[in-house]
């Protein structure tokens, strides 16, 4: 047994209360088997059946969450198996039976859409789905998909910011950290609890047992912001190796951009002339020159250590696929550059360089992720300058035949996303993460279940309670963003804030007097802590807790009622309808009926039950 599921079945944590920690779904094969040949405590997903060589194959579980594959046909085409007679064998759902499958799958059927796939029109357009603080929110985006026929990312995380990259690593307690400014510190790697190991195998699982496979609507995996170079090199070959199932791939740069010394210009003129060659010097300097720009020799040098690492990197991921997967459909993947980590906005000439660099290395860009000066959740309040902005960067994106990744995408106004989705011909994508976050804070909040009510009302003191904290707190840049979240919310409440923070009493006095909302920006701003906060305390040593109290306070989510669920799968669902909408990527005709639909169910089990195609209607 993994060290891993070893843990969670020790402390009673699991895969149903507790999901995607293991890259197994099956913690506990003896049970689960013994189950299976009696037949009793058994939930069958009869939509997930797929046909592969040796015959058909099927989903079931037990009430714990352990997942096994049954076979109707013959041979031994997974590892473990069981028989069970009348030519079925049983097999447990591990992460090694996932990665034969998907061969077996798409040697059988190359346009399977099981697993996430670089199939078009994902190349070109998309809206990225997050899920950086649970996975409650997959049915909802498989409704969407299916519903308005959109093929979506689905499934997008940044790794090993938001997931645990090796569990090994989380069990031995050598997890590093990620700085978070809101708190004046940092709070460890993986903040979220799921492995991207356990994240990508729990993506494939949803979608087969709600049977969303059978509309074969190509979905995405993102992993998002991969950091090349700096000091993560000591560990890219587990990002890659745990980015197996990923269909894309985003790289951010700034790790090694961080670490790169600024050359003076007669310096940089030298080390480029050396360090490039002239072959790929004269080929990018041609490329942006057909633009009517020019590649900076300061820009060349700034970034050409980070993006010869990012040609490494990529050849592992290349590499990786070949040895893993057996089709070309499965090692297929689709590559983002992020370079809004860049300092300040992009300029064109920051943009057709990077980009005619990648050309010139013979790395395939799909999207580009420049900086526009968006905030997390924030519209842009100037249209215009908008469009000047998005235009500048559409001009050199269209001549390299790549769209645009707009991150920290989520909370714009439907005016921003018509903008964008004009100006690039609905060639773009749409990042979103908090959102989500957001949602549940609604759907607790207006639930009439007493275990949500106490959820929402234990996470909003959190996050009142961090604030308040932060208020005082010994970092000047942690004091100042959270007296803005705090005057924010006043303001919103139509409170005054004069004197608020001439004491800590005084600014606890003042946030207990407002009704709890999740549209308070404090609460947007800290929710995320919430998940894995050791006890729900608001401590930073609580914080980003891997022990099984951590983890037991994370299964609070997977808790609550269907009430809550179906008010939150109708709030995710909805606002993917108004982002298709808005950028042009679903006729509002398909979005009008897709929401009235929704708005029609009354039982969480009707809307799951919809997403297979002749579902039943709520």
């Amino acid at each position: 047994m993994s060290g891993i599921n070893g843990f969670l079945l020790q402390n009673g944590l699991r895969i149903a209360g507790n999901p995607c920690v293991s890259p197994d779904f099956c913690l506990d094969w003896k049970t689960l088997s013994a189950r299976l040949r009696s037949g009793e405590g058994l939930t069958r997903y009869s939509r997930s059946r797929v046909a592969i060589a040796a015959g058909s194959v099927e989903l079931v579980s037990d009430a714990a969450g352990d997942h096994a594959w049954i076979l109707e046909g013959a041979g031994a085409p997974l590892e473990d198996g069981v028989p069970l007679g009348a030519g079925r064998t049983a097999y447990p759902a591990t992460w090694r039976n996932l990665l034969r499958l998907k061969n077996l799958l798409q040697e059988h059927d190359p346009t399977s859409t099981v697993f996430p796939s670089a199939a078009r029109p994902l190349d070109r357009a998309s809206i990225g789905v997050g899920a950086r603080f649970t996975t409650l929110h997959w049915p909802a985006v498989e409704w969407a998909m299916a519903h308005l026929g959109l093929p979506l990312t689905a499934n997008q995380n940044s790794i090993p910011r938001e997931l645990v990259f090796d569990v090994d690593v989380m069990l031995a307690g050598r997890l590093d950290v990620v700085p978070f400014p809101f708190i004046g510190g940092s709070i460890p790697e993986g903040h979220q609890g799921q492995s991207v190991e356990g994240m990508s195998h729990g993506a494939v699982i949803s979608r087969l047992e709600t049977g969303f496979h059978t509309h074969r609507i190509p979905w995405g995996f993102n992993a998002d912001h991969q950091p090349i170079g700096g000091k993560f090199d000591a560990r890219e070959d587990r990002l890659v190796e745990g980015s197996l199932l990923a269909s894309y791939i985003t790289f951010d740069l700034s790790p090694e951009l961080a670490v790169t010394r600024a050359l003076p210009p007669e310096e940089a003129r030298r080390y480029v002339a050396a360090e490039i060659g002239a072959d790929v010097l004269g080929r990018v300097r041609r490329r942006v020159e057909e633009l009517g720009l020019a590649a900076s020799e300061t820009l060349l040098a700034q970034v050409w250590p980070a993006v010869r690492k990012m040609k490494q990197r990529d050849d592992k991921y290349t590499a990786a696929r070949a040895a893993a997967f057996t089709t070309p459909v499965g090692r297929a993947y689709f590559r983002e550059l992020s370079i809004d980590e860049l300092p300040g906005l992009t300029t064109p000439e920051t943009l057709a360089t990077m980009l005619a660099l990648c050309e010139a290395l013979e790395m395939k860009i799909h999207y580009v992720a420049p900086a526009f000066g968006f905030q997390k959740n924030f519209p842009f309040d100037d249209n215009a300058e908008l469009e000047r902005r998005v235009s500048q960067a559409w001009r050199v994106c269209e001549r390299f035949g790549v769209s645009i990744g707009f991150h920290s995408g989520s909370g714009k106004s439907a005016e921003n996303y018509q903008i964008c989705g004009r100006i690039t011909g609905g060639r773009l994508e749409i990042k979103t993460s908090g959102r989500y976050t957001y949602e549940m804070g609604v759907a607790l909040a207006g639930s009439p279940d007493p275990t949500d009510q106490a959820l929402w009302r234990d996470w909003y003191a959190f996050t009142r309670e961090l604030a308040a904290a932060s208020a005082f707190g010994s970092d000047e840049g942690e004091r100042q963003m959270a007296r803005q979240f705090i005057t924010h919310a006043l303001k919103q409440e139509r409170q005054p804030a004069e004197g608020v923070f001439e004491t800590p009493e005084a600014c606890q006095k003042a946030l207990a007097a407002l009704p709890p909302s999740p549209d308070h920006m404090f609460w947007f701003k800290y929710n995320i802590l919430y998940v894995l906060a050791r006890e729900g305390r608001h401590d930073r040593q609580s914080l980003g807790d891997h022990s099984p109290a951590g983890y037991r306070q994370r299964a609070r989510f997977y808790a609550i009622s269907e009430a809550g669920q179906l008010r939150y799968a109708q709030g995710v669902a909805r606002y993917l309808c108004f982002l298709a909408e808005t950028t042009g990527l679903a006729r509002p005709e398909v979005c009008a009926r897709a929401r009235g639909r929704l708005d029609g169910y009354r039982r969480y089990a009707n809307l799951v039950a919809d997403i297979a195609p002749g579902g039943l209607a709520g």
